[in-house]
């Protein structure tokens, strides 16, 4: 969703400066417009500024915050929870960038290790597409969130790496077409 139009903010709502990462409050009635809303977030502008909202917080917008999953009581096989962690992670997004992050390269390794009957840990290595991008722990937030509303996801470790330097060659072919790189 991209709006050209404005909305006016219903309430003060909490945001995070694009692209440093602080954490700043929007009031109620400024104007904000939507230039991507992917993955459950929503980035906007404010002012001539950046700045992600989250999807909990999507009322602010006017709009229907996301209703969260349903546990289903069934216990899942390690490769049916590795195969949704992958799945989450490819609803992470830089809020810079309409490309998820796996696409993009940034996930280095992402595995599962059992601690427990039908409860695992998982570790994700994954890396940034510029080391000094404020908005890094803000993803390692989001990929550590949507690992831990898996069913059977107890533990979860994201870990910034920076070796091997990140670069273009890393996204995946529909990453590049899609960032007119190809």
């Amino acid at each position: 969703m991209n709006s050209s139009d404005s909305i006016a903010l219903t309430r003060d709502v909490d945001a995070s400066v694009i692209p440093i990462g602080s954490k700043v409050k929007l009031l109620k009635g400024e104007q904000a417009y939507i230039t991507q809303s992917l993955g459950g977030s929503y980035t906007v502008v404010v002012n001539g500024n950046m700045f992600r909202i989250e999807g909990q917080d999507a009322d602010a917008l006017g709009l229907e915050p996301a209703a969260p999953k349903q546990a289903t009581g069934t216990p899942l096989t390690q490769e049916a929870i590795e195969k949704e962690v992958w799945s989450q992670l490819k609803n992470c997004y830089d809020p810079e960038i309409p490309v998820n992050i796996v696409d993009l390269g940034l996930i280095y390794d992402c595995h599962l290790s059992p601690i427990g009957q039908n409860s695992y840990k998982v570790d994700v290595k994954m890396t940034l597409t510029a080391p000094g991008c404020g908005m890094g722990p803000m993803l390692a937030q989001d990929v550590q969130n949507r690992a831990l509303s898996i069913e059977g996801v107890d533990d979860v470790s994201v870990e910034l790496v920076w070796d091997p330097p990140w670069n273009q060659a890393m996204m995946t072919e529909a990453a590049r077409l899609q960032l007119g790189l190809l």
